[in-house]
């Protein structure tokens, strides 16, 4: 079956195409993307522009067409906090469902970090133990903790690189002033569910998926896109630490010059790494590995995992179904070795 995930970021719409099975890895066959730089066009007012909304239908029509033409047969289409939290968010929606004849569903935070955590044990497995899982989007910080398939705790905050970018660093480069300013705030923020974690443990391993993490970790020397997903990655907090620094003396033009860092994320780079840093901090973290499937494989896991489910239930229907017919007294004819 041809599964396609189709994700409405905050920087662009990406398709992910699949060629899956029950009990087969959802390794990607194809991948389309699409800008939609939602990022830059949130007003005050908490609205997308028009511009921006502009941008993102196109973004969507393109990508469904690649759907079409490479034959996905089934298609989940969602978008994440940039238009979620959006003040004018049932207009975009209506906006590409005319454009398109498609309406995307919306996930809570909550559910992002749900699978995403799911994609994350899959991908280590049950040696991993007590995972902790970190996710920077865009608009919000998903957090997940667990042992088990599912998780036995997870929460989003509204701790996005690009939220925080847009309300505290307004110049280019950031003033220290800022900076501090922001610094003090991701603090407050994760002071606030601290305890929450702790509570629930030490984990044997932390995970940090998503665009953000990837970056940073490519900028402290990690194994680039093209060694594939199978390389391992990591980010310390001492790598942190290192370049906090770098990025805030650095205009977005510079860091997108920056091995890893792509010239839409150039600008919100410097708080995805603050915020990393103070969750790490905050958890008592050093380190974190970097796991290359999140939201999209959590999708396509979740749906393969039922379909598995209900044909693994089709036998047992047919059985049932033997057993009580006339032909089951055939069945029950042959004596039981044990008391023949």
């Amino acid at each position: 079956m041809r599964l396609g995930v189709l994700d409405i970021g905050s920087n662009s719409a990406q398709l992910q195409i699949v060629d899956a099975h029950p009990g087969a890895p959802p390794l990607p066959a194809l991948a389309v993307k699409e800008p939609t730089r939602l990022a830059e066009e949130i007003e005050e007012s908490g609205q997308v522009s028009e511009k921006g909304v502009s941008c993102v239908v196109d973004a969507v029509d393109e990508t469904l067409a690649a759907a079409r033409r490479h034959r996905v047969e089934q298609l989940f289409l969602f978008a994440t906090s940039a238009i979620r939290d959006a003040a004018n968010r049932d207009d975009i929606l209506g906006r590409i469902e005319e454009r398109t004849g498609v309406r995307p569903q919306y996930l809570t935070g909550e559910d992002e970090a749900r699978l995403t955590y799911s994609a994350a044990h899959r991908w280590y497995g049950w040696s991993s133990g007590r995972l902790l899982l970190l996710d920077i989007g865009g608009g919000s910080l998903e957090i997940a903790l667990g042992r088990d398939a599912e998780p036995e705790l997870t929460l989003s905050l509204p701790l996005g690189a690009g939220r925080l970018t847009r309300r505290f660093l307004h110049d280019d480069p950031p003033s220290r002033k800022e900076v501090k300013e922001l610094q003090r705030y991701v603090r407050g923020m994760l002071r606030e569910v601290a305890d929450r974690l702790r509570w629930e443990g030490v984990p044997a391993r932390a995970v940090g998926t998503s665009k953000t993490f990837k970056q940073l970790a490519r900028l402290a020397g990690a194994p680039p896109q093209r060694k594939g997903p199978f390389a391992k990655r990591s980010l310390r907090i001492d790598d942190l630490d290192k370049w906090i620094p770098k990025l805030a003396d650095m205009r977005a033009a510079e860091r997108a010059r920056l091995r890893g860092v792509s010239a839409p994320r150039a600008r919100q780079i410097l708080a995805g790494a603050i915020v990393a840093k103070a969750t790490m901090s905050t958890l008592d973290i050093e380190g974190v590995d970097i796991c290359p499937w999140a939201l999209r494989e959590g999708i396509m896991l979740h749906h393969l995992a039922s379909l598995q489910i209900h044909q693994e239930l089709m036998p047992l229907q047919a059985i049932n179904a033997i057993t009580s017919s006339e032909d089951a007294a055939v069945l029950r004819s042959v004596p039981d070795r044990k008391n023949a």
